[in-house]
């Protein structure tokens, strides 16, 4: 198998989930050509995985939009010209849902992807010329390695790797400076409200590690939380807004990450960062911090963890 097409667009977390079954593909497959279709926000990562040979940005959030705007539809047109660059002996859709689908259609070459039973949306399994049973209550990382597997026909074995290279970014952000120090990175921020932590918490972490803690974040909101938790563990850092290529950086010298079930927190992980995931709304069953040396997940739907939880899994 020469040449093969990923399509898993979204979002970070499940963009991160879906490196390791790259890997497989690519440590199966030696001499496959691999490529991409991701969401542009995070192409990033995608660029950073050490076998994949094209990243093809898609804007299908952006689109949606602006549905009727002529530059969205000269920006689909430049898409589906690049998709359809060259034949594909795989098209894998990982995602499961009719957008991603529809964006495997676009891609010359045979389209895999989940059954009715096991994609997230049913309907998306009529998009595929092959489809695959994929049990629902794995993980969602060897949910991706199983159904690469099967798509591309080989046995699932041999080691986890998520496959991201080292980034030199060379930040001149104040977080990087004093790099021989210690620091532990705090990732506060998530999409939804059931997910976050309390306050109180992260200060009472932030205050026993013993250590400077860097709070990065994205939004004017998020912005104004994070400092006000530095101002009160005092030694504490808020940079700069940091790209991903930066975030990257970042995880990759830090000493410790603490985050909520965010795809950064996730990220942090696949680098090798010493991690731990606090789980507040969400099931890290299947969706927590996996495969990773160093990474543990803390709480659950309704069980928020106490901080002494959180110093336990960083002691």
């Amino acid at each position: 198998m020469r040449r093969i097409l990923f399509v898993k667009t979204s979002s970070l977390g499940d963009v991160v989930h879906h490196c390791p079954a790259v890997s497989d593909a690519a440590r199966k497959l030696p001499a496959a050509e691999i490529d991409w279709v991701v969401e542009a926000p995070f192409a990033g990562v995608a660029g950073m995985h050490r076998a994949v040979r094209r990243v093809i940005p898609v804007a299908l959030r952006r689109w949606r939009r602006a549905p009727w705007s002529p530059a969205v539809w000269r920006e689909i047109a430049e898409f589906r010209r690049s998709v359809s660059r060259e034949r594909y002996d795989a098209v894998v859709d990982s995602q499961g849902l009719l957008k991603s689908a529809l964006v495997a259609s676009f891609a010359p070459g045979p389209r895999h992807g989940l059954d009715r039973a096991s994609a997230r949306e049913a309907l998306a399994a009529s998009f595929y010329n092959v489809t695959h049973a994929v049990p629902k209550a794995l993980h969602a990382v060897e949910r991706n390695r199983l159904l690469t597997a099967s798509a591309l026909g080989y046995t699932l074995d041999g080691p986890l790797d998520y496959g991201l290279g080292i980034r030199n970014t060379s930040s001149q952000d104040s977080s990087s400076k004093d790099e021989d120090a210690p620091y532990a990175v705090f990732l506060t921020m998530t999409s939804r409200d059931d997910k976050l932590w309390p306050d109180e918490r992260w200060i009472e972490v932030g205050r026993n590690l013993g250590m400077r803690i860097v709070l990065p974040w994205g939004s004017a909101a998020e912005k104004a939380r994070v400092e006000r938790i530095g101002a009160e563990i005092g030694d504490a850092t808020v940079p700069s807004r940091m790209s991903l290529a930066e975030l990257s950086d970042l995880f990759q010298k830090a000493n410790l990450a603490v985050g909520l079930d965010t795809g950064l927190t996730h990220l942090a992980a696949a680098f090798g960062a010493r991690t731990v995931g606090i789980y507040c709304g969400s099931d890290p069953a299947l969706t927590g911090l996996y495969g990773a040396s160093k990474a543990v997940n803390v709480g659950g739907i309704g069980r928020p963890p106490a901080a002494a939880d959180v110093l336990k899994a960083l002691a």
